[in-house]
């Protein structure tokens, strides 16, 4: 599982860096749930890590002056918990 939110915050809109986090997970065939704080997704692995790293990229491409990025190994169990848990804030 991943954790993350792009900064600066903007309240009134998706900001570029934002919208490019959220394809990033989206296209890479994740689990995301959104909140008021930031995104998680979940996958596998490889999808995860995968995704951190394009989505550094691109969403720092798009304008992000900040990310915070968390990475979470779940037990099979815990992952459908966490995804119910509405974690999130990028879209």
């Amino acid at each position: 599982m991943v954790e993350f939110t792009t900064e600066p915050f903007e309240l009134d809109t998706f900001p570029p860096h934002a919208v490019a986090a959220r394809k990033v997970v989206d296209e890479a065939g994740l689990d995301v749930a959104v909140g008021p704080f930031g995104t998680g997704a979940e996958g596998e692995a490889d999808q995860i890590l995968a995704a951190v790293s394009k989505l550094l990229r691109e969403s720092l491409d798009a304008g992000a002056t900040r990310i915070s990025v968390q990475v979470s190994v779940l037990a099979e169990a815990e992952a459908g918990n966490e995804s119910a848990a509405g974690e999130g804030g990028t879209p």
